[in-house]
């Protein structure tokens, strides 16, 4: 069996909603909410002018626009990111040394997705604070 014949195979026996299929990993990484904010941050949703086009930012960029997130949740969300081939690592040897992270191909398909979830959690959020608010008040 060729490798593209194999590749095709295991695509058509992915689903997630087996207990050992690989896919679960997958949605586990991509479905956090700095997965998201990194991937809209460097696919150039982060302008306060709105939308623009993706580009490679520094790590210290990404901390500064990422309130709240720790330099090991930064750093270690950005490995992962990494390894799974959404988004490249690229070290120019300057002093200091300069770091940036861009999306692949990869990662910017997903960036898409990502970015309507963003959309559709700040569009909706105060239904979904008023649902919340009338849940207590009936079962309290």
């Amino acid at each position: 069996m060729r490798a593209a014949q194999r590749q095709a195979q295991a695509k058509a026996e992915y689903n997630a909603f087996l207990a050992a299929c690989p896919s679960r990993q997958l949605l586990d990484r991509i479905s956090d909410k700095w997965v998201v904010l990194i991937l809209c941050a460097l696919g150039g949703d982060a302008a306060p002018q709105g939308p623009g086009a993706p580009r490679a930012m520094r790590y210290s960029e990404l901390a500064r626009l990422l309130a709240g997130v720790s330099q090991k949740m930064l750093t270690q969300t950005l490995r992962s990111l990494e390894r799974d081939g959404l988004l490249t690592r690229t070290v120019t040897p300057t002093v200091p040394v300069t770091v940036t992270y861009e999306l692949t191909d990869l990662g910017l398909s997903l960036h898409r997705t990502a970015r309507e979830i963003r959309y559709w959690a700040q569009a909706h959020m105060g239904e979904v604070l008023a649902h919340r608010d009338d849940y207590d008040a009936a079962t309290s």
